[in-house]
């Protein structure tokens, strides 16, 4: 299973809201609600997010075995 738990910690250290993903970065709040939600999400989303916060992958995401 991927989680993203490490993104809401990246984004608390860069200083980025989910205000701001959605009204400056163009993610919508359905995508947000997913990524909350470690549901499934596109990989031009996670290259969006990656190109916001300035990281990596695993900065924002990891495998965890079910």
């Amino acid at each position: 299973m991927i989680v993203f738990d490490k993104l809401w910690l990246t984004m608390k250290e860069k200083g980025i809201s989910t205000y701001k993903l959605r009204e400056e970065c163009g993610i919508d709040s359905k995508t947000i609600r997913r990524l909350k939600a470690n549901e499934n999400i596109e990989t031009k989303t996670i290259d969006k997010l990656c190109r916001v916060l300035n990281c990596r992958i695993e900065d924002i995401a990891e495998y965890i075995k079910d």
